[in-house]
Formats: C-alpha cells, structure tokens, sequence
C-alpha cells in the first residue's frame, strides 16, 4: 500500500467493520446506548449489546426518577471484556414500585480501540483487504468469467470470504 491509497484503505476498514457489525447482528466498537426495557416483574432484565462497559444511568419510565445504584447491577460485572449477554439485576425492592412499566438504561458498551479481541481484528483486516483488492480490480462483485464450449458466463462472488466468517463465528448473536 502507498499513501496514494490512504482514502481507499479508510473506506475499506470503515466499510468491514459495518459489514462485520451487520454480519454479526450487533454493535462491536465501544458507544453509548440508551434503552428501554419493559418491566413485567421479572428482576433480571437482558441489556441489548454487550460486553458492557459501564452503566451510566437508569431511570423508572413514567415519572422520569433516577435509580439509585442501591437497587441494581450488572450481571456480569461491568468492565469485564467477556462476550456474552450482559443483564440487570434489580433489587426485590422494586417489584413493589407502584407504576414500575419500564426501565430505561443508559450505558457503555462494546469493544474499546486497541482492546478488541485478536480474531476480531484480523477478521476486519482480512475483509478490509478482500474489498481493497476488489475495488482496485474494477470488477467489483464479479471473480472471474467463462468462455468455451458454446456457454458464456460469468461468476459473482459472495460477500464475505469463508475465511472472515470463520473468524466471526464466535461473534454472532445468537437468536434463540
């Protein structure tokens, strides 16, 4: 790569973490989320996007009252770069609340620059390259063609090599 190239190198390394994130069905770079969760009793409520960070806040809906951190955690703990579901775990206090439908979070969460896991790095890079050399083909979408025997023809390749989907496996969110 030469510096001619710096552009198209920021837009392919742009371009697969987006497909990553879309591939893997969820949120990896470390951003702040705000989240509604309806409340139907249960004290341990499932939080969107994970591995979380930190809780900023959460609040009772309705009235708008802030949550003091008497009343909740994390489980797990916030901070632990484990890619599983993270959950809040609400105090028994609560479920005597009067008018307690839902409880907005507001919290950190996702993989922070320069502590994203090693496989996940190399995935991005290895698509990021995959797409440089697609774009500097000028055949994008298309792998080869075919000439001989009366039939014409021409191949599109997938969007994602075998190889990067391997890698991300792991990161998948799971829909069960």
């Amino acid at each position: 790569m030469d510096d001619r190239d710096d552009k198209l190198s920021r837009f392919c390394l742009t371009t697969a973490t987006y497909s990553i994130e879309q591939y893997c069905k969820r949120r990896l770079l470390r951003k702040k989320h705000f989240e509604r969760i309806e409340f139907y009793g249960d004290l341990l409520l499932p939080l969107g996007e994970y591995p979380v960070n930190k809780v900023l806040a959460v609040y009772v809906c309705g009235n708008g009252e802030i949550l003091e951190p008497d009343f909740y955690s994390v489980v797990p703990d916030c901070g632990t770069n484990e890619d599983i579901p993270f959950s809040l775990s609400l105090s028994p206090a609560l479920q005597r609340y009067r008018g307690l439908s839902a409880i907005k979070t507001v919290y950190w969460a996702g993989y922070q620059n320069g502590k994203v896991p090693a496989d996940l790095a190399s995935a991005c890079m290895e698509l990021a390259v995959w797409n440089m050399n697609r774009y500097k083909g000028r055949r994008i979408g298309m792998t080869g063609s075919i000439r001989g025997s009366g039939r014409d023809g021409e191949h599109f390749e997938m969007s994602m090599p075998e190889n990067v989907r391997g890698l991300l496996e792991p990161y998948r969110r799971r829909v069960i």
